[in-house]
């Protein structure tokens, strides 16, 4: 087991080694650097939960005003990229049961005759409950074009009460304003824990971890040389992230760059701990893959990233604070559009040191003993 004293010299020249590897495996290169690529083009451009370009059908029993009114409402909406007009209802069943649209409404032969009785006009949405989160967005569309030919079909007896809606950070809920910061720490996590859970891996498969263990290199300088590179790309990743959202989607960056930088750096660190451990468990770079994807894919899921934590159990919400992206999400998203003051970052910031601390230690310990 190496016992020299810690030097500079060798922390170098481990360093420019573990870089080379990287750069020179195209294993590694295709794990490290293409998932970020294109995690960058299907997130900000695909992944939406905004609903467009969707089929409606429609079964218009009425002849009358309102009903056609409501008709053209859906033909000009903007989300809807079809409306299909039917004659019975078993062909709306049908077309939801094939999958063709993911709502139908059926309009009732009173439906115009009830509104010009003073009484409120009655139609069934049918909505596909297989897209259940699309098809309550759609049935929220829905409702908004129904209010609006409610609000005209009163104006003229009893003009509704203006309701004036604002959404602070993001005026225009622009979806891409919400996913681009986020990929900013997925993007680091995944980078980060692949290139440190191959280190080992790598240096095990290819026999050189023998020359390692004999090697005046001392496990101090072991552990820093494979933690460099992964801050170093990681970093790299995560200011190019911030960069392609503040230039090229036009995100509003308004908090405090600095805090960032050091919030990157602390959740990278606690990142690196992780994939040293899945190194030194792993005896094949394939094993390494699959541990970093079995680690990170739920880290990602249970960050709050897709979901809301408070919508979880109570156990996973527990879970998920020890996950250093939970926390880095706050920052990262609260530096983009909330201008998030010092004391709030710190807030969680604080539980990225402890992390950090915890994973560090303990990916030294499992270094250490598979170099005994």
């Amino acid at each position: 087991m190496p016992t020299s004293a810690f030097s500079f010299t060798r922390l170098r020249a481990q360093f420019v080694k573990e870089v080379l590897s990287v750069l020179r495996d195209p294993r590694s290169r295709m794990v490290v650097f293409v998932p970020p690529i294109l995690q960058l083009l299907v997130f900000a451009f695909a992944a939406t939960l905004e609903v467009r370009n969707v089929d409606i059908a429609v079964y218009n029993q009425d002849a009358g005003r309102w009903s056609h009114e409501l008709v053209q409402r859906l033909d000009s909406a903007r989300f809807i990229a079809c409306v299909r007009h039917v004659d019975s209802q078993r062909q709306l069943h049908d077309l939801i049961d094939r999958g063709e649209i993911i709502a139908a409404l059926a309009i009732p032969a009173d439906f115009s005759r009830a509104i010009a009785a003073g009484d409120s006009g009655r139609a069934q949405v049918l909505v596909d409950g297989r897209r259940s989160n699309s098809g309550q967005i759609t049935v929220a569309y829905l409702s908004a074009i129904a209010a609006d030919v409610g609000a005209e079909v009163v104006s003229d007896a009893q003009p509704p009460t203006p309701v004036v809606v604002r959404h602070w950070f993001n005026p225009n809920l622009v979806y891409r304003w919400f996913i681009v910061p986020g990929l900013t720490g997925i993007l680091a996590l995944f980078s980060a824990l692949l290139i440190t859970s191959l280190s080992i891996a790598r240096e095990r498969e290819l026999g050189t971890f023998d020359q390692l263990l004999v090697s005046p290199t001392s496990t101090p300088e072991i552990i820093v040389s494979k933690s460099l590179p992964a801050l170093a790309i990681g970093t790299m990743l995560g200011l190019f992230m911030v960069s392609a959202g503040v230039f090229l989607f036009g995100i509003p960056f308004t908090g405090s760059f600095a805090l960032l930088l050091a919030s990157l750096l602390l959740f990278i660190l606690s990142v690196v701990g992780i994939g040293l451990m899945i190194s030194a468990v792993s005896m094949t770079q394939q094993q390494a893959i699959l541990g970093a994807f079995a680690i990170g894919v739920p880290a990602v899921l249970m960050s709050g990233f897709a979901t809301p934590v408070e919508n979880m159990p109570v156990l996973l919400q527990w879970l998920a604070q020890a996950i250093p992206l939970t926390h880095f999400l706050i920052i990262v998203e609260g530096s983009f559009l909330k201008a998030m003051p010092p004391g709030d970052i710190l807030a969680s910031l604080w539980p990225l040191a402890v992390i950090a601390s915890v994973s560090l230690t303990m990916a030294t310990v499992f270094v250490r003993g598979r170099l005994q």
